[in-house]
């Protein structure tokens, strides 16, 4: 295992004790994490989504490591996805983004909200790798504010059928199906989940977005609906409360952003380390010099403020787990998700920021590990709620529902 990464295991034995099961899905992970980190840079410079990273996870099976295994997965808890997720995100934040949406985001919208017909047909699948999930919630006009979508839908017989689109959607034109959000035509506001079909008439990927900053590996897609049917067994959920799902999904989400980005800045410190003891300028290795020393002690620092928050956070999401319907505990992880999220996911920014100053040119290069990283965080900021409505969010936990600042 990589070096951090096993040090991490062994300072959370203090807290919690790993069964020889989950050691050997941390394991499993590890070797995973290996072979995708080859892929992941050749696509990544070619513009490509990484679909071979796609096939080794199915090879290794860790493609539906919080699912229960009733439903094909491996039953793991919060705490070792997140290590699973941290090991990840030091491959790169592509393949990781891949897995944040088809696992944190829809496999577990699943199996808390999904009935017995639709865990059979979709989340069974899903765990397995045989076929590929994406999350459609943001729309050009919808980001934080999920209210505001235009996407509608309207039942029709013994079916509901779709308008509009989704834009920024992860793995949008390669998934098999998907979990789009819209608003009720009759009653304004509703907002509910469905479960679509990509090969459905009326489904359609308008654009894939290869302009990005970053994520080059990874399939960012914006896509439309023309009429497009879905049976009402495919309704997740209740019919208007699939802001239930979608909040329980980023809640999700967000924890893995937040171990991911602490994969980041891990990778980001083995490298600067790596650099600073190889690399001679003035006549002596760069690591000698002190303001080389400052941008590595900036990265280990950031490292130890964002691993304990999201460690809690995974650690408190145990308890969750276990009894998702108390409410206490909901806000509870609501408020450490957001702060593990937004404290990890800037560090990760910061910390490719002071790499990219160690490695030097080179470090403004693709070619280099920072440099990808150092394009890829800047959507951790973004993603699953920006920075913005994190402080929000943490600020009316603090303060009280009567202090919240959005709905």
């Amino acid at each position: 295992m990589e070096t951090m990464f096993a040090q991490d295991i062994e300072d959370l034995k203090n807290l919690y004790s790993f069964s020889k099961e989950e050691l050997d899905i941390l394991e499993r992970v590890d070797k995973a994490a290996d072979e995708i980190a080859l892929p992941e840079f050749e696509n990544y410079l070619n513009r490509k989504v990484n679909m071979a990273g796609v096939q080794i996870a199915k090879k290794h099976g860790i493609l539906g490591l919080p699912v229960k295994k009733e439903y094909g997965g491996l039953g793991a808890n919060a705490l070792v996805t997140a290590l699973a997720k941290e090991r990840l995100g030091q491959v790169g934040l592509s393949f990781s983004s891949f897995y944040n949406v088809h696992v944190f985001l829809t496999q577990l919208a699943l199996q808390r909200w999904g009935n017995d017909y639709q865990k059979e047909k979709y989340l069974k699948p899903a765990s397995k790798g045989d076929i590929i999930m994406a999350f459609g919630l943001t729309e050009p006009d919808a980001g934080s504010d999920p209210s505001a979508m235009q996407t509608t839908y309207e039942k029709r017989g013994d079916k509901f059928v779709l308008n509009g689109s989704k834009y920024l959607i992860t793995n949008g034109s390669i998934a098999n199906n998907e979990i789009i959000f819209a608003k009720s035509k009759e009653n304004k506001g509703e907002i509910s989940a469905f479960i679509i079909d990509t090969k459905s008439n009326g489904f359609s990927v308008s654009m894939q977005l290869k302009e990005k900053i970053g994520l080059f590996a990874s399939d960012t897609s914006m896509l439309d609906f023309k009429g497009l049917e879905v049976p009402k067994e495919d309704v997740l959920g209740e019919i208007g409360k699939g802001m239930h799902v979608a909040y329980s999904s980023l809640m999700n989400g967000r924890m893995g952003v937040a171990s991911a980005s602490v994969g980041v800045i891990e990778d980001c410190l083995n490298a600067v380390l790596s650099r600073a003891k190889e690399r001679v300028q003035f006549g002596k290795q760069i690591g000698k010099h002190q303001l080389i020393q400052k941008h590595i002690v900036k990265i280990a620092q950031n490292l130890e403020m964002a691993r304990w928050p999201t460690y809690f956070a995974a650690i408190r999401k145990i308890a969750y787990e276990k009894d998702p319907d108390n409410k206490d505990l909901e806000r509870e992880i609501d408020k450490r998700t957001a702060l593990a999220k937004k404290i990890a996911s800037y560090s990760a920014w910061d910390s490719a920021d002071h790499a990219v100053q160690v490695f030097g040119g080179f470090g403004y290069s693709l070619f280099s590990p920072v440099g990808r990283h150092y394009c890829d965080t800047r959507v951790t900021r973004l993603y699953e709620g920006s920075d913005e409505i994190m402080e929000l969010k943490i600020a009316a936990h603090l303060l009280g529902d009567d202090f919240k600042a959005f709905n």
